[in-house]
């Protein structure tokens, strides 16, 4: 028995359907982007998974093989474009299982969180929450009650830390962000200008994409990314966090060990 500390990068983005600031649906500004975040896990919302309609929209498929080392998840969260649209995970370390859970309300445009166990290390699981919430104030009110409850983040039988992150839609301290903030801990990124904000992207002016993570996790830094390329190829700005989950007792283990890119 060996005690390690893995150190990782994750990343939450919301992709727009690939649909950029200059409205054009144009996947590969997208992959450019992902590939400049260097993570190790990649959290994205407003993918769409249609492998029989035209190339714009087969984008699941465009990601997964843009990174064929990754370990990946798709949560479907309504049909779209003769495929699915949803929440897509994807991970350097394996995934050893995931579902997708259901926060919609009746009459709101259908919306999940994609749960996966991420070992990062032998023996050491995590468990990722790739969270999209609506747009309205009472439909958030409602996901956010459905969110912290024994079926999804208060499951009995989670053992590792959690982190649970995505967007949110919420720019003020509504109950989302107070029940998320009395049982996590959180942080305020930055960028080059100094401001949290992640919405729109090239004059972002609301922070919607948010972070909250469990002990022994431990934040090492975060930034918003904002190359040129980012300011183009979507709405919303990438949230970068690195980590360290620290003190993990693992077994020796042969063959490629994983670190943080």
């Amino acid at each position: 028995m060996i005690t390690t500390s893995p150190n990782f990068r994750i990343a939450t983005y919301n992709l727009h359907k690939c649909r950029g600031f200059d409205l054009r649906i144009v996947p590969e500004r997208i992959l450019t982007v992902l590939k400049e975040l260097d993570a190790d896990i990649l959290c994205l919302q407003e993918v769409v998974n249609a492998p029989t309609g035209p190339s714009q929209w087969n984008q699941a498929h465009a990601i997964a093989e843009t990174f064929p080392d990754f370990h990946v998840a798709f949560g479907a969260n309504r049909p779209f474009h003769d495929g699915t649209y949803g929440n897509m995970t994807l991970s350097r370390f394996p995934i050893v299982s995931w579902r997708n859970h259901d926060l919609s309300r009746e009459r709101r445009e259908p919306r999940g969180v994609l749960q996966t166990e991420i070992e990062v290390a032998r023996g050491a699981v995590m468990h990722v929450f790739n969270v999209h919430l609506g747009t309205g104030h009472m439909e958030r009110r409602y996901q956010a009650r459905k969110l912290l409850n024994p079926e999804v983040l208060e499951q009995s039988d989670l053992k590792g830390p959690r982190l649970v992150l995505g967007d949110f839609n919420e720019w003020t301290r509504g109950l989302t962000t107070r029940l998320l903030q009395s049982s996590f801990k959180t942080f305020r990124p930055r960028h080059a200008g100094k401001f949290p904000r992640t919405f729109p992207g090239m004059l972002p002016l609301v922070s919607l994409d948010h972070c909250y993570y469990d002990e022994p996790l431990q934040l090492q830094g975060s930034r918003l990314w904002r190359s040129r390329m980012a300011l183009w190829a979507s709405d919303h700005l990438p949230l970068i966090a690195d980590f360290k989950l620290s003190n993990v007792a693992v077994m020796p283990k042969s063959g490629r060990e994983h670190s943080a890119a």
